[in-house]
């Protein structure tokens, strides 16, 4: 699972990470988890796709749906689904990761395939969002982070809902990947958070325009520029 603050460039990350892995043979499943929606946008070249809880909503619930509604397939045959939130001011998004990944659950969506990756919201570790902790539904947690001292604060937030959890299953956290904000000693202060939480720094990203430029065209780097 890739977890990280608002803005900081998770979604992006793990969706060009997820590129790379299924261009290396292996069959990909991108749960996303953030309302925003856009955890698959890149690897389906195409707008925010139709969330679970939004086709649940207009379906009347999310009994009445079936898998093809809600997964739609993207790049080298990656499986995409994205939960959703509800509408701003009104419910709670959690709770769209909780009833989506038992949706997917129950109708055999992990089945044949490698890797199940979670795209989720940081900023807050609330029990929805904490579910792929919490229920151990992923073994791995990244967090992408950057030099900028509110990334830090949530990726050190992150961490403590990881430690929470670790004691009742086998949920861990991997490592740090910080995404280069150009700020001030910023590969420094990644390492110094990364030796403080006893893990390390798996990859800092370096700022480059090309991301942007594959980005525009929903697009992941290697499939813009391979």
């Amino acid at each position: 699972a890739f977890y990280g603050k608002g803005g900081i460039g998770k979604s992006t990350t793990s969706q060009n990470t997820l590129a790379a892995l299924v261009d290396l043979g292996q069959k990909i499943l991108i749960v996303g988890c953030d309302p925003k929606a856009d955890s698959t946008r890149l690897i389906l070249n195409a707008k925010a796709q139709d969330t679970v809880l939004h086709l649940a909503a207009t379906e009347g619930s999310v009994e009445d749906l079936e898998l093809e509604d809600v997964l739609k397939v993207g790049y080298r045959g990656i499986k995409c689904v994205e939960s959703g939130g509800p509408e701003p001011g009104v419910g709670c998004a959690g709770r769209g990761v909780i009833t989506s990944i038992n949706f997917l659950e129950e109708n055999g969506a992990y089945n044949d395939v490698d890797y199940v990756s979670y795209d989720v919201l940081g900023d807050v570790v609330c029990g929805g969002f904490a579910m792929p902790i919490r229920e151990n539904k992923a073994q791995e947690i990244y967090i992408v982070m950057s030099g900028e001292m509110m990334a830090l604060y949530a990726a050190n937030n992150i961490a403590k809902g990881i430690l929470k959890y670790a004691h009742a299953g086998g949920v861990r956290l991997g490592g740090l990947i910080c995404n280069e904000r150009q700020t001030d000693r910023e590969l420094d202060l990644a390492e110094a958070l990364a030796a403080r939480l006893n893990s390390k720094l798996i990859h800092f990203v370096p700022r480059d325009n090309i991301v942007q430029h594959a980005e525009l065209r929903k697009m992941t780097v290697i499939q813009y520029d391979p």
